[in-house]
């Protein structure tokens, strides 16, 4: 049964999502259990996944026992385990958040979500570029629907510019795929690299075109500037759960270009090597700045949450530019809390919208104002996500500046990032002032007479996630520790190469 490990964070939501689609009539009452418990299960595989890589190095599972790169392999190393986890952490206050009613004002979420971990957690572990394709386009289907989830004529009309766009992406990655295989022969993503590597002076140019339209792919999934438009408009207007697990989508296109342009554009790539990054660094400078004129200018928790998720993005990509171990360590930090605190922030914000009537979660002043404890967890949340100690954004963004140094463009990135935190802390310190100080309590009782459209929130779901930053600062030692070797790998990817084709494949049999 171990050797198969690796593949049960793929099946094991494959089986339920379609069990729960399939008696897609029952009672929420047993959807609910069973959607819990395979979440629970997968958080378990996803630690198990991450342990072992950890003691025994990169795994690989090889499917219809087709040796690479012939056949399709899945590969976890650190960075996927990582991000199974991640994923796997997001997704159990989602479904408790979800459970407490806003699973009634739509069909079929519960199933919906198992596809989109699914989708998520296939694309993490897939070494086949074409099924990294594959795995997109499934959490990309799950995400159109659960995007519209609840109905409502502004959630329709951000799933269409949302929905036009990933179709275009989409496009444009088969088109990459086709031009790469054309090229080097193989989908498999360590042989390709290899065969980049080795690659004759005339395909260069068709190779880096290739590697761009992968770069403009990732980069519009990820939200990147000028690319990223979309996503405001999505998350703002998502019910507050679909909206937390949401976080984890735009990382999705990050990861894909740690992994796939750290290995097929790494080092080793000759002339083709850093691919990007330079133009990257300065569309990431642009999407801070962008991020932060939207949080000074939001209007709601929301949308200022959305915008948020922008700065982190460019922040992000900032990080990738610098090309570094230590910089990539940063960013995988930041990473990590970015999606576990905006996450906690979205599912405040659900139980804010549920207990201030009519005014939702607007900065509407002497409106109803959400109660105490919610308040003091906002709080917590604002701190963490605005990069105060001594929560782990403040961790994450020292480690970025100290990676970056204060010298020539390192200068604006500095100026950038003080202003994306003092930004946070003047929109966040805005809205606290209007959702929890001025007003009369609401409390969760009076909320659902209040607003019989806005199905109550529990937040203890929210309190979960707010939790793992006191979690990353408490074992920051051996987190860093881990995503330094995290960084190092993706930097030498030699590893992974030896793990999926064996050593005949490596340059000079190293």
């Amino acid at each position: 049964m171990s050797q198969h490990l690796l593949i049960l964070p793929i099946l094991l939501p494959l089986f339920t999502g379609a069990v729960l689609l399939l008696f897609s009539g029952a009672r929420l009452a047993w959807k609910r259990p069973v959607n819990l418990v395979a979440s629970l299960v997968l958080l378990l595989v996803s630690v198990l996944l991450l342990l072992r890589v950890t003691e025994a190095g990169t795994q690989v599972y090889v499917l219809g026992n087709w040796v690479a790169p012939f056949g399709i392999v899945l590969v976890v190393d650190r960075l996927s385990a990582l991000m199974l986890v991640i994923t796997a952490v997001l997704a159990i206050p989602v479904i408790l958040a979800m459970s407490a009613g806003t699973d009634r004002t739509g069909q079929n979420f519960h199933g919906l979500m198992q596809f989109q971990l699914m989708g998520l957690n296939g694309a993490f572990l897939t070494g086949d570029l074409f099924n990294l394709f594959v795995f997109f386009e499934i959490l990309l289907i799950a995400s159109y629907a659960l995007l519209v989830f609840g109905g409502g004529r502004a959630r329709v009309a951000a799933s269409m510019h949302y929905v036009i766009l990933n179709l275009f992406g989409s496009a444009l990655f088969v088109i990459a795929v086709g031009l790469l295989y054309g090229v080097t022969g193989t989908l498999n993503m360590a042989d390709m690299a290899l065969r980049i590597a080795a690659l004759p002076a005339e395909d260069v140019a068709l190779v880096r075109a290739a590697g761009l339209l992968l770069l403009v792919v990732f980069a519009l999934k990820a939200a990147l500037l000028p690319l990223g438009m979309w996503l405001p408009a999505a998350y703002a207007s998502a019910a507050a759960p679909i909206a937390a697990l949401f976080a984890i989508m735009s990382k999705v296109g990050l990861y894909a270009i740690f992994r796939v342009h750290g290995l097929l554009f790494g080092e080793m790539a000759g002339p083709l090597a850093g691919l990007g990054q330079s133009l990257v660094w300065w569309l990431a400078l642009a999407t801070m700045l962008l991020g932060i004129l939207g949080v000074l200018g939001a209007r709601d928790l929301r949308t200022l949450l959305a915008w948020q998720v922008i700065v982190s993005v460019g922040t992000l990509m900032a990080g990738w530019s610098l090309g570094t171990q230590e910089a990539w360590t940063a960013a995988l930090f930041y990473m990590v809390h970015s999606t576990w605190m905006t996450a906690a922030l979205f599912l405040i914000a659900g139980v804010v919208v549920a207990r201030r009537g009519d005014a939702k979660d607007s900065f509407m002043v002497d409106a109803r104002v959400a109660s105490p404890a919610v308040g003091l967890a906002f709080i917590a949340g604002a701190v963490a996500l605005a990069g105060l100690p001594p929560l782990s954004g403040f961790v994450g963004k020292a480690l970025l500046l100290q990676a970056a140094g204060f010298s020539g463009d390192m200068t604006v990135f500095w100026v950038l990032m003080l202003c994306a935190g003092l930004a946070g802390l003047l929109a966040f310190s805005r809205a606290g002032t209007s959702l929890f100080w001025r007003g009369p309590v609401a409390d969760a009782t009076t909320a659902t007479t209040a607003s019989t459209d806005q199905p109550s929130m529990p937040l203890m779901p929210a309190l979960l996630l707010l939790a793992m930053s006191v979690l990353l600062v408490a074992g920051g030692g051996p987190i860093l520790d881990y995503l330094a070797a995290t960084a190092d790998a993706l930097l030498q990817p030699t590893e992974l190469i030896r793990a999926v084709l064996g050593d005949r494949y490596l340059p000079g049999g190293a």
